[in-house]
């Protein structure tokens, strides 16, 4: 009974309680997440390059 119950009360607040986002608002968000991921992506890459340039050097030198 109380499995019941649990799933009753989840599907109330899931459908009367939750605020679900605009289409506008879901896809503005969206494209927030993609600009930073491709802008932490490429900070990542130009690390990994300067490490590797800084390690053929030094690996060079001996």
């Amino acid at each position: 009974m109380k499995i019941v119950e649990s799933i009753k009360a989840s599907y109330q607040e899931l459908v009367y309680k939750v605020t679900w986002p605009t289409r506008q608002e879901l896809t503005s968000s969206a494209v927030l997440v993609l600009v930073a991921s491709l802008i932490l992506a490429l900070i990542v890459w130009l690390m990994d390059l300067c490490f590797e340039k800084l390690m053929t050097l030094i690996y060079g030198l001996f």
